[in-house]
């Protein structure tokens, strides 16, 4: 055997020994990681909707719970092992930070993370979408939209002249 080949073979076996480690290894890491959870937005008025996630469930079904919202059975994701779904927080909650428990169903795995209920009622309208708009922005806007108008109807006045 040339010393290439007996090179080439001892890489490859080297290769494939630390790809058989790591493949051994890898489940036992994730399966070990506690979940993850996350409520989207963190802070909210009274009657306000939230998103909840949890990743790391390695079960078939998952549940959150808080003072602030009740029991919420969470929907499988797109991501491997993870679930999520929505809660209204009750219009009559009190302000101040509430415990969210994400529980993962037959695995026994829980983690807690935390919504805080600010005083004051929901934003409704525009949300707030226009908070952090200046004068300035507002008038390029409107110049860019009434330029864009003015365009088209150019085009079209020299298209219908040229019909006739």
């Amino acid at each position: 055997m040339s010393p290439t080949r007996t090179r080439n073979r001892r890489r490859l076996t080297g290769i494939a020994a630390a790809a058989l480690v790591a493949a051994t290894v890898t489940p036992a890491t994730l399966a070990s990681a506690a979940p993850s959870a996350t409520v989207s937005p963190g802070t909210v008025a009274p009657g306000s909707r939230v998103t909840l996630t949890v990743d790391g469930c390695d079960s078939s079904s998952a549940r959150a719970s808080s003072r602030a919202f009740g029991d919420v059975s969470l929907s499988p994701a797109s991501r491997a092992y993870g679930f999520s779904g929505s809660a209204t927080v009750y219009r009559d909650a009190a302000s101040g930070s509430y415990p969210v428990t994400f529980d993962c169903g037959s695995s026994g795995r829980r983690v807690t993370v935390t919504l805080t209920v600010s005083p004051g009622a929901a934003r409704g309208g525009l949300g707030g979408s226009i908070d952090s708009m200046s004068p300035g922005r507002i008038a390029l806007g409107g110049t860019l939209a009434a330029g864009a108008l003015g365009t088209g109807i150019w085009l079209l006045r020299r298209r219908w002249a040229h019909a006739r």
